[in-house]
């Protein structure tokens, strides 16, 4: 399987108010590769929830196709590799968590003790195990989200797709989220999920696609990004220019001087100017940059 997810010139295409056709998703190429965990990033109204579902064949597209796993979206195939959480999960009132996960297991042709043991071992993982009886009309929504997540993990499926992932968490839930979706990677789950917790794709993603008006604006490895983002900065004493290196350079009212750098290769070149010319080094630091000025400014470019 060279590719976990295959999206191809999706178009997805909703009738307005008044009946005009009103384009959700607008020609959207993009690919996840098998092990790999992505972010799909956009502000509300990208399109992000209209792509996810046509992912899983709950929206037939205008035009372009989808695949998992190798198969058309919404197939009997692609279905089995596959475990969703939609960006509102609604659930039995009347049922508990464990009689939900029974129910939606036996859909998934899940059956017996394997059935019952693996609804247990996710409550558990999910931190419902002393709330499995409850139902689910008394639940928080936090806690319905955590019921949404042990049902998307149902069956192990190769491909998770989550929508909306951290809704509805706590703290305390979304670093147990972050737990349970680093485990599921290590065991060479793919990841694609939607979240307006920058944070948590930082931590969690190799890989982000952002778009906008249902269009694609960027793809972007995380780590080449918190490399960009980065910058770093210099405090010193005595005569050393950076002219030509820093991207901010002034003296101090101490006497000092602050230069600031984009690179880590800029700071060493300035850090080899303050020895050479004899001066004293005080301080260095780096700043990791945001991902939420980073997410503020590729919107506002692609206006």
């Amino acid at each position: 399987m060279e590719r976990a997810i295959e999206v191809e010139g999706l178009v997805v295409t909703y009738r307005g108010k008044r009946g005009a056709a009103v384009e959700a998703v607008r020609g959207l190429d993009f690919e996840v590769r098998p092990g790999e965990v992505v972010g799909f990033l956009g502000p509300n109204g990208a399109g992000k929830s209209s792509t996810l579902k046509a992912l899983m064949g709950f929206v037939e597209p205008a035009s372009g196709s989808c695949r998992v796993a190798g198969h058309p979206a919404g197939s009997l195939e692609a279905k089995r590799h596959a475990g969703y959480l939609p960006e509102v999960a609604q659930y039995y009132p009347f049922l508990t968590p464990l009689e939900t996960l029974t129910l939606y297991g036996e859909l998934q042709g899940l059956k017996g003790d394997e059935l019952r043991h693996e609804a247990h071992e996710l409550l558990d993982m999910v931190g419902l195990g002393a709330a499995h009886s409850r139902q689910n009309r008394t639940l928080s929504k936090g806690m319905l989200q955590r019921v949404g997540i042990a049902q998307a993990l149902l069956g192990s499926p190769d491909v998770l797709v989550l929508d909306e992932v951290t809704s509805g968490l706590d703290p305390v839930g979304r670093r147990e989220l972050r737990a349970v979706l680093r485990e599921r990677r290590n065991r060479g789950c793919t990841l694609l999920f939607s979240s307006h917790e920058l944070s948590e794709v930082e931590m969690l993603c190799d890989r982000i696609v952002l778009i906008e008006h249902g269009r694609l604006i960027e793809e972007r490895n995380v780590e080449a990004l918190k490399d960009e983002l980065r910058r770093f900065s210099i405090v010193y004493r005595g005569q050393a220019s950076m002219i030509g290196l820093s991207e901010e350079w002034r003296e101090r009212s101490d006497g000092t001087f602050y230069a600031r750098f984009t690179g880590k290769k800029g700071l060493m070149q300035a850090m080899e100017r303050v020895f050479a010319a004899g001066a004293e080094l005080i301080d260095v630091t780096a700043d990791q940059g945001s991902f939420e000025d980073y997410f503020v400014q590729a919107i506002g470019r692609s206006a």
